[in-house]
């Protein structure tokens, strides 16, 4: 069952993943959820991308660590852990924003790191930004091209797992709304 912004999580979650398609704000709400409730927040690209943009050899493994604790929220993304992740949440949190809202944040995140030569996971910076011609798998192209995709995954999710808890947010005020009214309230459960 795919629940809406107004409505009560039916406990205090413990276990959270929180899916869209890149630049959606999966990581900034992880945080905050982090936070809120007070549980360990993992940034689950730290854990993936290793020196030069190469997948680290570790991260099925530290996937495996990290979820098998008692409390956690995360970012649902890369196709080798997806179900597992979703295999232990107690609570699935689904940004489903437009694609020009989406589009907006990830150029403007793309920019922002670029120019800024900010230091992401384990040393890497964003690329230069002509890459985004040449490389299918640029972040902003990547989040073009695959917007859709995040809808069917949740649909087919849903199916498999009738008994997950998940929440459908679609806009910024959403997600705050939820974030005061719902998660809030249940923190202190």
């Amino acid at each position: 069952m795919i629940l809406g912004p107004n409505d009560a999580v039916p406990r205090r979650p413990s276990r959270i993943v929180v899916a869209g398609t890149s630049g959606s704000g999966k990581t900034t709400l992880s945080a905050r959820i982090g936070l809120v409730l007070d549980i360990e927040h993992v940034e689950i690209d730290g854990l993936f991308h290793g020196e030069n943009w190469t997948p680290r050899a570790s991260f099925e493994q530290d996937v495996d660590e990290f979820i098998a604790r008692p409390a956690w929220v995360t970012e649902w993304q890369y196709s080798v852990v997806r179900d597992r992740l979703a295999d232990r949440a107690d609570l699935f949190l689904w940004l489903d924003l437009r694609r020009r809202t989406v589009m907006r944040q990830i150029v403007i995140r793309t920019l922002r790191r670029r120019f800024g030569r900010t230091v992401l996971w384990n040393g890497n910076v964003e690329p230069p930004l002509h890459r985004i011609f040449f490389d299918r798998e640029h972040v902003v192209r990547w989040a073009w091209n695959t917007h859709r995709l995040t809808a069917e995954r949740v649909q087919r999710l849903g199916r498999c797992r009738p008994d997950l808890t998940i929440v459908r947010l679609r806009s910024h005020a959403e997600v705050d709304r939820w974030m005061a009214d719902r998660l809030i309230p249940a923190a202190r459960i």
